[in-house]
């Protein structure tokens, strides 16, 4: 019997209104996942791959499906605890295991799922963006699943890693409609650290071409990202800031470890 209800995912899915949008703090792990989860002004719970792949001992990319499901087993048990909607970055689908492992996460609770279209096993290891037939298929292969498990509402916020490879924004805006199309909720056009992000140019035309079904990443860890008024004005759906928390308390932790061990404290 599946914890995760259409009740629970078509709650999460009104969340993301253009204009209005859903706002997540990710977590990394059960101890971020109640501390923020417990917040009456979190409506929703996200993880972030790098933030639980970090905390697993391991880089991202070498984060398992395995790996993945553990973390998410125990951030799940807080999320139904404290009623809140939960959505997983899920990479790239782990490979061939995808029904397998989006069959797991549905019957733990989670009603939605990040879902990127660079392929970690393609060009013989090396690593691609599937097709645009190829990753609208596997969006059609987790709602498959989902409607299966009574989660039709169910909810892909279908990543595309188009500016990070250094392809065009108009490829961008191209995949990003076919992945609506295939039935994702949203789409997340990745900036990526080497090239800045998204500037406020690009957001605005990724936003008029999806009628307003933007993630956007919220760049709080350094200086100069936009605001979430300014998103929210410019017509996004949902807001997240990926690892960015697990980042700076790591770092508050290492800070008030050197003052007691060098005796400040």
């Amino acid at each position: 019997m599946s914890y995760a209800n259409n009740d629970v995912a078509k709650s999460f899915k009104a969340l993301h209104v253009p204009g209005d949008p859903i706002i997540l703090t990710n977590v990394w792990d059960c101890i971020s996942a109640r501390a923020i989860g417990a917040l009456p002004s979190a409506k929703a719970m996200a993880t972030a791959s790098y933030a639980v792949a970090e905390a697993s001992g391991v880089p991202d990319s070498e984060l398992t499906l395995e790996t993945n499901i553990t973390a998410i087993r125990g951030i799940s048990r807080i999320a139904r605890e404290l009623k809140k909607p939960l959505t997983v970055d899920f990479q790239d689908g782990f490979g061939d295991n995808l029904e397998e492992g989006i069959r797991e996460v549905i019957k733990l609770g989670v009603v939605g799922i990040n879902l990127e279209d660079y392929g970690r096993e393609l060009l013989d290891g090396k690593g691609d963006l599937y097709s645009i037939e190829q990753a609208q298929d596997r969006i059609r292969r987790v709602m498959k699943v989902a409607v299966e498990e009574g989660v039709p509402d169910f909810c892909i916020n279908a990543r595309t890693d188009t500016l990070v490879v250094g392809r065009a924004l108009s490829e961008a805006i191209e995949r990003g409609k076919a992945y609506l199309e295939a039935g994702a909720n949203t789409v997340f056009v990745w900036g990526g650290k080497e090239r800045g992000g998204t500037s406020r140019a690009e957001v605005e035309a990724l936003c008029k071409a999806f009628g307003g079904r933007l993630n956007v990443s919220l760049v709080k860890i350094r200086p100069g990202g936009l605001t979430v008024k300014e998103l929210s004005d410019i017509g996004v759906a949902r807001m997240s800031i990926g690892p960015q928390l697990m980042l700076k308390s790591q770092a508050f932790v290492a800070q008030e470890a050197e003052k007691i061990l060098s005796g400040e404290l």
